[in-house]
């Protein structure tokens, strides 16, 4: 069966006819219209730096609709006009809830650009782990919420369109909030351009071989980091070490402690741990994952309800922590895993893992 990589290569083998781009499916820009739409590339607008694209916050028709410009930076030994198009053509054939939905783009003059529908509460990376002391954290619940929204939509990448999508690059930055808090996965782009994260699926460093399982490693950690409240760099090893110890009260968000009700914990657990498996064969599939985030947001929802006549003075839950010891797993997890602190890091491997905003 033909991959979706080889049907893009077919359609983008010659970038500069016009019938590999999809006018009728998304709007074409000017170079001049997105010059007026960002004040050219006013650097007061920019509301993303990264490695390869600088994200600007621009308005179109007639200032009535928002949105994010997305303007690739042009460095040697990468074809972005081809990057752009590909993901032109891959984001115009899927219609998800929780995919950031694509408007238009322009490749004018060398210029290679996106234009996508502003998400207004930004990165989940920034809301997670660079709280504003004005607001509140994330509630549990919410948390729970942009869970089965990512797993809702890799499910449905891997499985929901003719040929199998890979995201590759699953983390909190590439994880936006729209109004209600709702999860938007975004950045196709990003992960065919920038080198393994420490989101990264171990075994995949290791074998080079990316499969589905490579993105619910990386959804993993994002589970755990939704719980754990701490960076992609060490949530890992963090967590493992706090199950083994038997000291999970320790791994958790101070302000999630006695929010979490036992039941909901107890599966929520067994799913980021089956996720962080270390052989990809051994990891659920995102089906799977999807079905019991939303069993475990039952359960809390259930128990919130049951126990609204028993929080505490302050009106918060006070649920109990109780013991974990992971899921029951097909094969134990090596003591030596890739992933252990006493064996190989991703700092030793042979990839620049060095990124903006690391997480």
């Amino acid at each position: 069966m033909e991959s979706v990589s080889q049907s893009l290569s077919k359609l983008l083998r010659r970038p500069k006819q016009s019938s590999a781009l999809p006018e009728k499916l998304c709007r074409q820009f000017s170079l001049a219209e997105i010059k007026i739409t960002t004040n050219n590339f006013d650097n007061d607008l920019v509301i993303l730096q990264g490695e390869f694209c600088r994200a600007y916050k621009g308005f179109i028709d007639d200032c009535t609709r928002t949105v994010a410009i997305k303007r690739l930076i042009i460095k040697s030994g990468h074809c972005f006009e081809y990057l752009l198009r590909t993901e032109v053509l891959l984001l115009c054939q899927l219609c998800h809830p929780n995919l950031v939905p694509l408007i238009g783009y322009c490749i004018d003059e060398d210029e290679n650009i996106l234009v996508c529908v502003f998400i207004v509460n930004g990165c989940l990376f920034r809301t997670l782990l660079y709280k504003d002391h004005d607001k509140d954290p994330l509630p549990w619940k919410q948390r729970q919420k942009i869970c089965v929204g990512v797993a809702s939509v890799l499910h449905y990448l891997h499985t929901g369109v003719k040929h199998t999508i890979i995201h590759h690059d699953v983390k909190l930055d590439n994880i936006l909030l729209d109004e209600k808090w709702e999860a938007m996965l975004s950045d196709f782009m990003s992960s065919k351009m920038c080198p393994p994260n420490l989101s990264t699926d171990a075994e995949f460093l290791v074998s080079g071989e990316l499969t589905d399982k490579s993105d619910v490693y990386s959804f993993g950690v994002v589970l755990l980091q939704l719980l754990c409240c701490r960076k992609a760099s060490y949530v890992v090893d963090w967590a493992r070490k706090r199950i083994q110890e038997g000291t999970i009260n320790e791994m958790f968000d101070p302000y999630l402690i006695g929010k979490i009700a036992p039941e909901c914990l107890k599966i929520y657990l067994d799913i980021a741990t089956s996720c962080i498996r270390t052989k990809g064969v051994d990891r659920p599939t995102m089906g799977e994952v999807e079905t019991k985030l939303e069993h475990a947001l039952q359960l809390q929802e259930s128990a919130d309800a049951a126990s609204k006549d028993g929080v505490d003075p302050s009106g918060e839950y006070n649920y109990p922590i109780v013991e974990y010891t992971g899921p029951a797993s097909p094969t134990p997890e090596p003591e030596d895993s890739i992933w252990d602190s006493d064996s190989t890091t991703s700092a030793d491997l042979s990839f620049n893992t060095t990124m903006p905003n690391s997480q």
